[in-house]
């Protein structure tokens, strides 16, 4: 290819390899236009399975694949690893650690972060959202029955066996449910002083009922089959405050030294980056085609996007939704390029489902509606589709089947720490450091916070 020929191919700026933005790299593979992904992980990660990671049934390399590999067949795609910055969208540059990217158009599909609606509640409440975040829950989980052991005073023992899930959409109950799993069926005859099955596991929903996008029959259905793996379900009820050593919702107090928020996301900084129109969650508003308004070469899609669906309402922030839009971008792009026009887009509804324990699992696709073990059948088979490649697809089958069938769990490592660490990650406090019962949270250790 000349240089002129190569000057004159149109350069596509992918920012964000998750859902979105990969099915995007992947549809406009091998055409005439110039590729690049920025992202600053060097895998895709299939964030559903984040709490099987979380609660120790899969190992992170099971949910991820490295982009280059995924990307490997497609000449035209570069792949950069760094962090973004910023978008000059007058100069149409993207901003990346020193680098200036430049572009003739530009995909944003950067997703969502942890929302604590306004409260300073971060170092309390960790959430689940990207592959650091599961190890670090999977650790304080561990960590709790570690201690719980060989704690010598009963209030803390207490404190120690009692996990807090804030949040009843589809993290939530699939946190909730997995915790209480793991807590009866795999950990159940691997202590000697404790018994894990006391553990007391509780989720919290301010709604009136768990997973609000399903019709109210399945969250019914959801809500009791958490109740009989034991998880104390608690709706109406918001949090109100929280420390190291609990919660508070309204004025009653649950000492927990595990507390895990699932309620709330808002969208990475892409309206700020572009300076464009967003809700309070920070979604971009963008137009029929998922350009930003003014901008007809710059696209969101995904998490970071705010698009209303045929009811009105805005679009669910999940997997379909983000592919969909990312391989419709690309095909107007790719339409674009041959001088053609493309319609606006429409989003084609697939269905919601949502896993609740180890064998049960509730199922909303149109007019089928599942829950229990029918409903988790269908869970695992569309969750081992979507899972990017072969090797990752085999590994989940398998491991499932044998947790399944053996009650064990595959991955029960606690990594990050060295030594023995108090439940904050942190050097453990002396017994001195009480206050009405209390246990105080240590200073951060950076060492072990950075793992």
């Amino acid at each position: 290819m000349s240089q002129a020929a190569a000057e004159a191919r149109r350069r596509v700026v992918i920012v964000g390899a998750g859902f979105g933005g990969l099915s995007a790299a992947k549809r406009l593979a091998k055409t005439p236009l110039d590729v690049t992904v920025v992202d600053q992980h060097n895998y895709h990660l299939f964030q559903p399975l984040l709490y099987q990671v979380a609660t120790a049934s899969l190992s992170a390399a099971d949910i991820a694949s490295p982009i280059r590999g995924i990307l490997r067949n497609a000449d035209n795609v570069k792949v950069i690893l760094a962090t973004v910055s910023g978008v000059d969208v007058a100069r149409r540059e993207v901003l990346a650690e020193g680098r200036r990217i430049t572009f003739d158009d530009l995909i944003i599909a950067t997703g969502a972060e942890h929302a604590y609606f306004g409260n300073e509640w971060a170092e309390f409440l960790p959430g689940l959202k990207t592959v650091d975040d599961a190890t670090y829950i999977r650790r304080r989980i561990l960590l709790a029955f570690e201690h719980a052991e060989t704690e010598p005073d009963a209030d803390e023992r207490r404190r120690l066996l009692n996990f807090v899930v804030v949040g009843g959409g589809p993290t939530g109950v699939e946190m909730a449910g997995s915790i209480a799993d793991l807590a009866n069926r795999a950990l159940a005859s691997n202590f000697r002083v404790i018994d894990p099955r006391t553990a007391r596991v509780i989720l919290v929903e301010a709604a009136p009922r768990l997973l609000t996008l399903f019709d109210p029959p399945l969250s019914e259905a959801a809500r009791r089959s958490l109740e009989q793996l034991g998880v104390e379900v608690r709706l109406r009820a918001g949090v109100t405050g929280c420390d190291g050593g609990g919660v508070s919702i309204g004025a009653e107090r649950i000492e927990a030294r595990t507390v895990i928020w699932a309620a709330g996301v808002k969208a990475t900084p892409a309206a700020e980056w572009l300076g464009a129109e967003h809700d309070r969650a920070g979604r971009v508003k963008v137009e029929p085609d998922l350009s930003v308004p003014r901008h007809p070469n710059v696209f969101v899609i995904g998490d970071a996007a705010l698009m209303l669906g045929a009811n009105g309402k805005p679009m669910p922030g999940d997997a379909g939704v983000a592919k969909q839009q990312g391989k419709y971008v690309a095909k107007l792009l790719i339409a674009r390029d041959k001088s053609k026009t493309f319609p606006p887009f429409r989003y084609r509804h697939l269905g919601s489902i949502a896993a609740v324990g180890r064998k049960s699992a509730i199922v909303q696709i149109h007019w089928l509606k599942l829950s229990g073990l029918p409903g988790w059948l269908v869970w695992s088979v569309a969750h081992i589709y979507y899972l990017i490649g072969f090797r990752n697809r085999a590994i989940v089958a398998m491991n499932w089947v044998w947790n399944y069938l053996t009650l064990q769990r595959g991955t029960r490592l606690i990594t990050g720490v060295t030594g023995s660490r108090d439940m904050t990650g942190c050097v453990p406090l002396p017994a001195a450091v009480k206050v009405d019962g209390a246990v105080l949270p240590c200073a951060a250790d950076p060492d072990a916070r950075a793992q």
